[in-house]
């Protein structure tokens, strides 16, 4: 036997441990490493926050990517340990601690995570055990090179002898699989769109009508959609710029009086009740438009959010309100705009900037808010006439001397179970706007005419002036288990025009109950009820109801379709007006 077989079974027993120890996983015992399990959350965390990933990659390429990721585990990149102690997730209690201590002190075959763990409670695949038994054999070759081997056994040889034979398949079909990969990715780069850019898209097919007595009458089914194309570059894999193109036909209904008579602005734009997710941003014939341009990156701890045009407050503020809210207004979550969000999250938008500062890691309590959230939208409303324009430089527009909505919001979180935020938003409306204008073209997009209506005189109507807002909402989401959410809002809003008896107040509040994962995983059946914003003043102050019931059934990972009613009660406000129900059946394709 040569001299350099012969040395290599001195650290043969190491070569069994090092292999389990080194790889990026370990198998877990009864009683598990203390620590690593708050190691894991937080990694966890720090993935999921951040943007998707920009290249589209196969199965394969990531199988590639993982094996990378174990054959460079010992790599001297990490961290190289000389004591055990070194290791923050490692304690003298642990199961494995002598063993790791040997092959800690006595073969030096040991390297840590960049940040000092060792991460020993994670399952292990033979293929990691083959991939991490490979990069122990690279510090083989250095024991034995500079001779510190001197002892050997029967029982190492047999040590060796086994592991090579039980595993030398793996190593050779890993070694297969690699050198395949390699090949598949060199092709993809090669043809790939781009390097920085990921194109992302959704199309909605919505079949709806509506019913009941006059509003029944009056309208027709329809057979409308909404497309948008986005795309979404990375310059750091942790900043996101969303250029989003979008198309689509949709109309609102025409709401019915018992004289059959209108409701004051019923059709988008003007009033927002009923109005359904998908018909948010039409262009109206089809027409193709960007209607989005943002920004997003982190700062220190921080992460900003720069909007050039189509900028929203639930884009960058938390809503809690989990499976009802789409932050595209998209056709994932709920069917109306209603029961996606706080209406609060509503008023303005278009262009500006926000800030969202994290205090910490979630609580145990709501005494400490984990973060605080800063935002401030100029209206992009480009309709002659109507709003304002922040890229507009004419007096009445631009960033400051147009509409605008400024919010400030505490967000507070017990765990991941429990989400609570308070919100403030202060406003300013030119005469002839609407509370809840999005800022975008379209007008309202929640609410009835007569909490939209600022700055009007209760006495004469005619006489209208700009106005002010404050507004403050709660919203809160519990998550009792994985497949039960609840979820609720309320927000006041008062309104001071600077005209002659033109204030106001307007309230809404609502409740949602949703079932993820009912009959099948990505379906979602969800129920929510609640009042549109509607207004104290004037004499018609009847509460404008409105409940929504939907199942979002998953076709495929792409596919899903939704269908859906929606009652509204007393819309208008008015007391001669019928109940209008919008029955709807959504198909949304995405990539």
């Amino acid at each position: 036997m040569s001299n350099i077989l012969w040395k290599s079974l001195v650290v043969s027993p190491a070569i069994l441990g090092a292999a389990l120890l080194v790889s990026s996983t370990a198998i877990a015992a009864p009683s598990t490493t203390k620590g690593a399990s708050s190691v894991e959350t937080s990694s966890t965390a720090e993935v999921s926050q951040q943007p998707a990933v920009l290249a589209t990659e196969t199965k394969e390429a990531q199988v590639l990517a993982q094996v990378n990721r174990y054959s460079n585990e010992n790599n001297t990149s990490l961290n190289q340990v000389t004591s055990v102690s070194q290791f923050s997730d490692v304690q003298p209690t642990d199961w494995a601690f002598q063993a790791l201590q040997s092959l800690v002190e006595r073969y030096g075959c040991i390297a840590g995570y960049p940040n000092g763990t060792f991460r020993g409670n994670r399952a292990l695949s033979r293929y990691e055990f083959a991939a991490g038994l490979n990069a122990c054999l690279d510090r083989v070759n250095e024991l034995i090179a500079t001779a510190t081997a001197d002892m050997v056994t029967k029982q190492d040889l047999a040590t060796l002898q086994r592991l090579q034979e039980e595993f030398s398949a793996e190593l050779a079909t890993l070694r297969g699989r690699v050198d395949a990969l390699e090949g598949r990715t060199a092709e993809l780069e090669a043809n790939q769109f781009s390097t920085t850019t990921k194109l992302k898209g959704e199309a909605i097919f919505a079949v709806t009508d509506a019913f009941s007595n006059e509003t029944g009458k009056a309208n027709r089914a329809v057979f409308q959609d909404r497309v948008r194309l986005g795309l979404e570059t990375s310059f750091t894999g942790r900043d996101i710029l969303t250029t989003r193109l979008a198309a689509g036909n949709a109309t609102g209904f025409d709401l019915k009086d018992k004289n059959g008579n209108s409701i004051a602005g019923s059709q988008v734009p003007g009033n927002g009740v009923g109005t359904q997710t998908f018909e948010v941003g039409s262009t109206g014939a089809n027409s193709v438009k960007i209607d989005k341009l943002t920004y997003e990156a982190p700062l220190g701890p921080a992460r900003v959010y720069l909007s050039a045009s189509g900028g929203q407050h639930s884009d960058y503020a938390a809503v809690n309100n989990p499976y009802f809210f789409d932050k595209t207004d998209g056709g994932k979550g709920a069917l109306s705009t209603f029961a996606s969000e706080n209406p609060i999250y509503r008023i303005g938008g278009g262009s500006g900037i926000a800030l969202n500062v994290p205090f910490g890691k979630p609580g145990s309590s709501f005494l400490k808010p984990s973060s605080i959230t800063l935002g401030y939208l100029a209206s992009n409303n480009t309709v002659a006439n109507t709003g304002s324009n922040a890229a507009n430089p004419a007096p009445g527009n631009g960033l400051f001397d147009g509409n605008y909505a400024a919010l400030g919001q505490l967000n507070f979180n017990v765990g991941n179970r429990v989400a609570l935020a308070a919100t403030y938003v202060h406003g300013y409306h030119k005469a002839g706007s609407s509370l809840f204008d999005s800022g975008l073209d379209g007008g309202a997009l929640v609410g009835t005419s007569q909490a939209n209506s600022l700055g009007v005189d209760r006495v004469n109507p005619a006489n209208t002036s700009a106005s002010s807002s404050n507004s403050y909402g709660i919203s809160a989401a519990i998550k009792p288990s994985d497949k039960l959410s609840l979820s609720g809002f309320v927000s006041y809003h008062d309104v001071t025009g600077f005209g002659a008896n033109d204030d106001k107040e307007a309230w809404s509040y609502g409740v949602g109950l949703a079932l993820p994962d009912f009959g099948k995983k990505g379906n979602v059946l969800g129920i929510f009820g609640g009042a549109q914003p509607y207004s104290l003043a004037g004499t018609t102050r009847e509460t404008p109801y409105q409940v929504e019931g939907f199942y979002k059934y998953r076709v495929s990972e792409n596919i899903s379709v939704t269908p859906g009613v929606i009652w509204v009660t007393s819309p208008g406000q008015a007391t001669n007006s019928n109940d209008a129900f919008i029955g709807t059946l959504r198909t949304t394709f995405s990539f």
